[in-house]
């Protein structure tokens, strides 16, 4: 069983990895973007704040990239994307908050277009996830929640989109039963750390079809102020 690590961000993520892992990704969730006027025929008032069910987003969502996100929005990096996002959500001190990010999202992201999944690893990743999981014969993955102190093992083949959410509050670890890969949600973040064994994560990243972030060895976890200090 590998339990959740607290990453901080006095040192790169290379350097706080558990002991047999050799590299690391962030992966970007993707935003969500549902039917046209989804949001107004849900609401029961103008004031309601509304977001998809994750059985909502599988039925009827469409990935939206950071990239499109990007142009859209007229960012120029993906850092100011972070900065916008978790600027929206109140996750930063108040010397780090950019309301000006935050209102360019808000301003120019489209109508019925939400937020990527927080907290926990987006529903559009789980079928991937599995992928990476049984790639290397694994049958069984484990899982640890620092927060419910809640773990355990289950079959990957049984794993569904929909149980990701339904195994932790917040925060959330899993890997297989040979522990060749891990899978990290971050809380107060739009993100989920991928760690492996090998050396060359991003052949993996780019045979799954992953935005992400690679890790050097000047990757922190708080990234998204790499280009902007």
């Amino acid at each position: 069983m590998l339990n959740y690590i607290w990453l901080d961000d006095k040192s790169p993520i290379l350097n706080q990895l558990p002991n047999g892992f050799n590299s690391a990704a962030i992966l970007l969730h993707p935003f969500i973007q549902m039917p046209k006027d989804w949001e107004q025929n849900k609401r029961n008032n103008e004031y309601e704040h509304i977001y998809p069910s994750d059985e909502e987003i599988l039925l009827l969502g469409k990935q939206v990239s950071w990239m499109s996100m990007m142009y859209d929005c007229g960012f120029t990096t993906f850092n100011e994307i972070a900065i916008a996002l978790k600027t929206s959500i109140g996750a930063f001190k108040k010397q780090y908050i950019r309301d000006d990010l935050a209102e360019k999202l808000n301003t120019h992201i489209k109508k019925d277009c939400f937020y990527p999944n927080e907290d926990y690893t987006s529903v559009f990743l789980i079928q991937d996830l599995k992928i990476v999981l049984e790639s290397r014969g694994a049958k069984y993955f484990c899982y640890f929640d620092p927060l419910l102190d809640n773990s355990g093992v289950l079959e990957i083949e049984k794993l569904t989109s929909l149980d990701i959410g339904d195994l932790a509050l917040k925060e959330l670890i899993i890997t297989d039963e040979n522990m060749d890969f891990a899978f990290m949600n971050v809380y107060d973040s739009f993100i989920t750390v991928f760690m492996t064994r090998d050396e060359k994560i991003d052949e993996i990243v780019d045979r799954i079809g992953w935005e992400a972030i690679i890790c050097d060895d000047k990757t922190y976890i708080d990234w998204y102020w790499s280009k902007l200090r």
